[in-house]
């Protein structure tokens, strides 16, 4: 589980590493007529679609970019293997795709629309966002890259496409619409990704690593987790946004990794009955209950809970700072300061926190630091 906050015990999240990874079967990419190529995203932008476009333009525009990715781990008698998919970044072989997709392979294999296949570098993995970057020396008339647009702009209710490989079926659409925003998903790094779109497009085993995107054409997200008891769709997935990405990725291609920055503190959110306890008038803020020695938060003086109080049964700490907000923006949990480092802060930026210490407000500058692995 991430630091910085839990789903609830009755979300049953089926993380991608196990169902995202589909056992390969004999089954070949389909060969299509090859549409116009796409725009290249970021390093060679062009204006993004102004205007709606059918089901059908989506997916004959962005499948020749959407990719196959065949993975092998282990050696010898113990080799495993699986499918997820991914999609062309830019013109010089870069393929976006999910850190748990090609974690621990020893050999990469992309397959492009017309059944092209080549071998793949692991360029950059970034386990904390589950985003990776791998490359091919491919043809130049394979190489089509996907627009990536803005998440920020996307809408509850709002329709939203998903292109990949569900149980190895190449060059499978599904569509829907955003059912939520600014999700917090657990992952196996020990940290939560927030700010992850919710959508009920039929994602299964295959599809992670493939583009959502908007009925523009322009990907929004990245397709990463189901919440399933069986494994498979059951109409709630999620995406890592656009933004996430279109910040996290061209660090991964230049440097192969990310850093990502941290305060150092563990607690709760004030919930009502924590807010009538501690004599507060809304139930907003987040209790700091633990500071991490030598941390960013160690170091500005933040204070964690040193007591608890027995209320109705129930046991409340008590004591710690309770943060209202960072930078000037309201804290009403701890998605809010998870969601603000990572679409605006960076390893050496100061952040001001004003918390409530004593019946008191006072603001408090922290410099971030870069995040320690596992913790």
């Amino acid at each position: 589980m991430f630091v910085g906050g839990a789903i609830g015990a009755a979300m049953v999240i089926a993380i991608v590493a196990v169902l995202f990874i589909y056992p390969p079967e004999s089954l070949k990419p389909e060969i299509s007529v090859t549409s116009k190529p796409s725009a290249d995203i970021i390093a060679e932008a062009t204006p993004l679609f102004t205007q709606n476009l059918s089901l059908i333009e989506i997916f004959e525009k962005s499948e020749p970019g959407v990719v196959r990715v065949n993975v092998q781990r282990g050696e010898s008698e113990d080799i495993t293997g699986g499918v997820g998919s991914g999609f062309v970044f830019d013109k010089k072989g870069h393929i976006i795709t999910n850190a748990h997709v090609v974690k621990d392979a020893n050999k990469v294999v992309v397959t492009f629309l017309d059944g092209r296949s080549y071998n793949a570098e692991i360029i950059g993995v970034d386990e904390y966002t589950d985003l990776a970057v791998i490359k091919v020396n491919a043809d130049l008339v394979l190489l089509r890259p996907l627009l990536i647009g803005d998440s920020s702009n996307l809408k509850v209710g709002e329709g939203i496409a998903a292109i990949g490989n569900p149980f190895g079926l190449s060059g499978s659409m599904t569509s829907g619409i955003v059912s939520q925003l600014g999700r917090l998903l657990p992952s196996g790094s020990g940290y939560s990704i927030p700010d992850v779109i919710q959508t009920d497009a039929a994602i299964n085993p295959g599809n992670s690593g493939g583009p959502l995107l908007n009925m523009r054409g322009e990907i929004v997200g990245i397709n990463t987790a189901i919440q399933s008891a069986t494994g498979e769709f059951t109409g709630v997935g999620f995406a890592i946004p656009s933004q996430t990405v279109a910040k996290i990725i061209p660090t991964l291609v230049d440097k192969g990794e990310y850093k990502h920055p941290w305060i150092g503190i563990s607690g709760r959110d004030i919930d009502p009955d924590m807010a009538s306890v501690l004599n507060l008038k809304d139930a907003i803020g987040f209790l700091v209950i633990t500071v991490v020695e030598n941390s960013p938060a160690f170091d500005a003086g933040l204070i964690g809970s040193d007591k608890t109080i027995e209320v109705d049964g129930m046991n409340y700490p008590m004591g710690g700072d309770i943060i209202l907000a960072v930078d000037g923006i309201e804290v009403r949990k701890i998605d809010d300061i998870l969601v603000h480092l990572q679409r605006a802060k960076s390893v050496g930026d100061k952040m001001v926190l004003e918390v409530l210490r004593d019946g008191r407000t006072t603001n408090i500058t922290i410099v971030l630091q870069e995040r320690p692995n596992g913790n």
